[in-house]
């Protein structure tokens, strides 16, 4: 078995979002070996004691200037407790999440899709045999380019979520220039499905100040960061099944919102035993709909 210590070594403990190049003809191995059980209206189990949260802000920090630029952090644990984050912005008083339902064992899976490939239709695939619903956060590019899998997720009941038009660093636009980027994707979305898209939205590689936070709540968006993420965007990196499983199973927690890149190849090679194992320990995959108020 890989260990994490040595697969991860130069990964720091403040984990953030990140980005990647595309590659052609990546070629993926066959993942599904073992039977599928699949459990029927699934119910969040509620936990024997009560989980401490760490403490989250209730006011913005007054040195934070209004358009300051932040990056959403969040310091990583292998305790299996959610994680400690960012305390500079009260991301709260913004319809800004990080953790879903701490009181039970809870996991909120979301992928972001910047670029197709060759990964999603095998993770829809996981999904629908394992019968797990996702939110997959995915730009105007990635619509035009993938339509047939925009409209597979939608059919299959998961959430596609708003991820801008260009990709862009929310900080450095206007109001002006975020309600653009935010309707011009939602626009192309309900062109391409005929349904509305849902209002979640993931700021691009997790950056945000008070203004992007502001903004995005006034278009009627809950702003969805992370308690979970790690390395697996560069595709020409992939740290390998066992690698990828280790990392999540290290780390998994109650209310987790996992942010996984549906580019990379070791986590859909990882993705059933993973499902599996989450299982196994009583935890429940439910939707960014579910998350409380």
């Amino acid at each position: 078995m890989l260990h994490i210590g040595t697969m991860f070594s130069l990964m720091s403990a403040l984990i953030m979002g990140g980005g990647g190049t595309p590659t052609q003809n990546v070629v993926m191995e066959t993942v599904m070996e073992t039977p599928v059980v699949i459990i029927e209206n699934e119910k969040a189990t509620p936990i024997d004691d009560p989980v401490e949260v760490p403490p989250q802000p209730q006011q913005n920090n007054p040195a934070v200037g209004y358009y300051d630029k932040k990056s959403w952090w969040f310091k990583r644990n292998q305790q299996n407790t959610p994680p400690s984050a960012q305390q500079d912005i009260a991301i709260g008083n913004y319809d800004a999440y990080y953790l879903g339902d701490t009181q039970k064992k809870t996991i909120y899976l979301t992928f972001d899709e910047g670029y197709e490939n060759g990964y999603s239709e095998k993770i829809l695939d996981i999904l629908k045999e394992y019968d797990v619903k996702a939110a997959f956060f995915v730009t105007k590019s990635y619509i035009r380019d993938n339509p047939e899998l925009i409209k597979r997720m939608v059919a299959e009941g998961h959430i596609v979520g708003n991820h801008t038009v260009t990709h862009p660093d929310m900080t450095k636009l206007t109001s002006e220039q975020i309600a653009k980027e935010i309707q011009e994707c939602a626009t192309y979305f309900k062109e391409v499905t005929g349904k509305d898209m849902p209002h979640f939205f993931r700021p691009p590689e997790g950056v945000y100040s008070i203004h992007s936070l502001e903004q995005t709540q006034a278009q009627g968006y809950k702003t969805i960061f992370w308690s979970f993420a790690y390395g697996d965007w560069d595709v020409n990196k992939q740290p390998g099944k066992q690698a990828a499983y280790d990392m999540v199973m290290n780390n998994y927690h109650n209310g987790s919102i996992m942010l996984l890149h549906a580019v990379s190849q070791s986590n859909t090679e990882a993705l059933p035993d993973i499902i599996k194992s989450l299982r196994e320990k009583g935890y429940t995959f439910m939707s960014l709909e579910d998350l409380p108020e």
